[in-house]
């Protein structure tokens, strides 16, 4: 296809709607696309050099009239700035708050300059499951998704759930989250693998933001009743608010003597590649990037069936799904795939279920979405 400006508008956090964002900037620049950051800081994953990858960085100013910095405006003008002089052909923003609202304002600053720029927007999961169904951003994500030209969510339950609390009369493209299979693979780290566990044991592990909807405690309750079974150690990569009370939680069941924190690194396949089995036994997740990940390299995964979970892994086959909060369903399922007899076979079927959502077959389904966009056939259903 032709060769597009694209402005990429996302959080520059470790969390799943950041890295997709990035990773499909890169990937798009790969292909040929001039992409264009906006954002108030370098976004984590966006750690190599293109010809065709630029960064724009939001200028958030206080005011001692504000209590607070009005970051949307800021966002909105740098927009109206990149669009302007780096000539855009689309915005495509990831995450509805603040960032479809403030690409409509810059789209409306812009027609007053006789400038139309398609806006996409990608719904990733608490924008919509959480945030967007707080009544006080409601009305707000509701006209910013029917103000978009085209829609995008990750997964098919997040877009029933869309459906379901918001008025929304534009179309959604369903476009799954995706893996870059020449990072996320297997990689030989016996040593560290020898230096976590060297007696053998069984290894366990968990990334997350560490709040309250990860449901960490659970994964922690799991690896204690597991241990008891076998020989077995748990890392938990991440870090966020609920991290003081899972330390204090293995110090109550005495586990902390085969428990790592490891804190947010960013070679997290590093850790993927020792590992035998990945716990993710979230209240809520929308796709399940973390769970992706692990399956790629080759790590059964234990999860809830929440979500859009059953969408990524498949029950007896990728591995396990429990419903919320059950930790002795869990702690029975991970057993049962740790059995020397059955781990093999797991970990070959997370592969090859990791290989459906490599990023070559899942960007072109975005380069489709840009094409039907500025070819005028997805328009913005009126308000």
């Amino acid at each position: 296809m032709d060769r597009i400006k694209i402005g990429i508008v996302c959080y520059p956090t470790f969390g799943g709607s950041g890295v997709v964002a990035t990773e499909l900037g890169k990937a798009l620049a790969k292909a040929g696309h001039e992409i264009h950051f906006i954002t108030y800081s370098q976004p984590t994953r966006l750690d190599f050099f293109n010809e065709n990858l630029f960064y724009h960085e939001v200028d958030i100013r206080t005011y001692p009239l504000f209590e607070y910095p009005p970051y949307e405006l800021a966002l909105a003008s740098k927009m109206v700035d990149v669009v302007k002089h780096e000539g855009l052909d689309l915005l495509h923003v990831h995450y509805a708050i603040p960032h479809a609202s403030a690409a409509y304002m810059a789209k409306q600053i812009l027609k007053t300059e006789n400038i139309d720029i398609p806006v996409i927007t990608t719904l990733h999961g608490t924008d919509i499951t959480l945030v967007g169904k707080d009544a006080s951003y409601a009305p707000v994500v509701t006209f910013s998704i029917n103000a978009s030209d085209g829609v995008t969510a990750v997964s098919d339950d997040l877009k029933k759930d869309t459906y379901q609390h918001f008025k929304i009369v534009n179309d959604i493209d369903v476009i799954p989250n995706f893996i870059d299979l020449d990072r996320f693979k297997k990689q030989k780290k016996e040593h560290f693998r020898k230096a976590i566990c060297p007696d053998d044991e069984k290894l366990l592990v968990h990334t997350s933001n560490f709040r309250k909807v990860k449901r960490v405690d659970d994964v922690v309750r799991v690896f204690h009743n597991i241990r008891k079974e076998i020989p077995a150690k748990l890392l938990l990569v991440g870090d966020g608010p609920e991290r003081s009370n899972i330390e204090q939680l293995c110090r109550e069941l005495g586990t902390c003597s085969d428990i790592r924190f490891l804190g947010k690194l960013e070679a997290v396949e590093e850790v993927l590649s020792v590992a035998d089995l990945f716990i993710m036994p979230s209240e809520k997740e929308s796709f399940g990037l973390a769970a992706l990940e692990a399956m790629a390299c080759e790590v059964p995964v234990i999860s809830t069936n929440t979500g859009g979970l059953p969408e990524l892994n498949i029950h007896g086959e990728t591995g396990f799904m429990s419903e919320v909060g059950d930790v002795d369903d869990m702690t029975k399922n991970a057993l049962k795939i740790l059995d020397e007899k059955n781990l093999p076979k797991f970990k070959s079927n997370a592969l090859k279920r990791a290989k459906m959502f490599d990023i070559s077959k899942v960007m072109p389904l975005y380069e489709q979405m840009y094409e039907r966009v500025l070819s005028g056939k997805t328009e913005a259903q009126p308000i």
